[in-house]
């Protein structure tokens, strides 16, 4: 699976741009196995940029299926047979359990976050923040759906200002928490419906299996960056779409200033903010983001 382009290919992409003169090399290699030179001129993005997006929802698909095929084995055929396992169904014992992992971690809590199967919305823990103050560290990541609504989008911003790192990606599979490498917890319907049967994972090759769960989520997944009181719920605008397809077809800030009738600090300026808006450290890390949302 493609993660991106690489900054040595990024970098020779760019100065090809500029029509600068350059040999062959790995990095040459990569542009065009990507589509992005082609008999050693410069190609639009675009292409790429949409195969790129199409490898990662491939992978999400994948995992998304190993995570629905795990939670119905696990509930449809009696986990409570195997030493590894607990079956929790009582609300009480979930909530402890839950709130024990983060009181006892050591390095760190992870977890795949759909919101709550009796809520829809993401709810704080108030374990969190004396782990977060003993040094354990939080990695969440989020179903996208839950940002959509004022009261998700707060809960998550006031998780980030403590401390936590928050990513979001649409589809998310299942709610999972894992407490370093020694437990997790998984709640998923049961196979009849109305109730919620939640499962204590210990050490195993199932817990193994949803922590790479975890970490595939956590690496096709967008940062979230810390509200700065702006309203970026209205994206993308019409400006933003244009600005996106200006940039994907490979025009440099002064064309797109042009293009546009602004300035090229105000382009400049534009872009940075939508980098930060969808947590990309690159411009084409940028059209990676913005193609799997369709915004290009």
């Amino acid at each position: 699976m493609h993660e991106g382009l690489s900054p040595e290919a990024e970098q020779l992409y760019l100065a090809m741009l500029r029509g600068a003169d350059v040999g062959l090399g790995a990095a040459h290699a990569e542009l065009e196995r990507l589509g992005l030179v082609r008999n050693n001129e410069v190609r639009p993005p675009r292409s790429a940029l949409a195969a790129i997006a199409s490898s990662h929802e491939a992978a999400a698909a994948r995992a998304r299926e190993t995570a629905e095929v795990l939670a119905a084995a696990y509930a449809e055929h009696g986990a409570k047979e195997v030493d590894f396992v607990e079956v929790l169904k009582d609300a009480g014992e979930v909530i402890s359990a839950f709130e024990e992992m983060q009181s006892q971690a050591k390095t760190e809590v992870r977890a795949l976050d759909p919101g709550s199967y009796l809520s829809p919305q993401p709810e704080a823990s108030p374990a969190q923040p004396p782990a977060l103050a003993r040094g354990v560290a939080y990695r969440v990541v989020y179903e996208s759906a839950l940002l959509q609504t004022e009261r998700g989008f707060a809960s998550v911003q006031e998780s980030i200002a403590v401390g936590e790192q928050a990513r979001t990606f649409p589809g998310v599979p299942l709610k999972l928490v894992i407490a370093d490498s020694d437990r997790a917890l998984i709640a998923v319907p049961t196979v009849k419906g109305g109730n919620v049967v939640a499962l204590l994972i210990h050490p195993s090759v199932l817990l193994s299996a949803l922590s790479e769960l975890f970490e595939a989520f956590w690496r096709m997944a967008v940062s979230i960056t810390p509200s700065t009181g702006e309203d970026t719920q209205q994206e993308p605008t019409t400006a933003t779409r244009r600005l996106m397809a200006l940039l994907s077809a490979g025009l440099t800030d002064e064309s797109i200033a042009r293009e546009l009738g602004v300035s090229d600090r105000t382009v400049h300026r534009r872009v940075s903010r939508l980098q930060q808006l969808l947590g990309a450290q690159t411009r084409f890390q940028l059209g990676v983001q913005a193609s799997r949302r369709g915004w290009l």
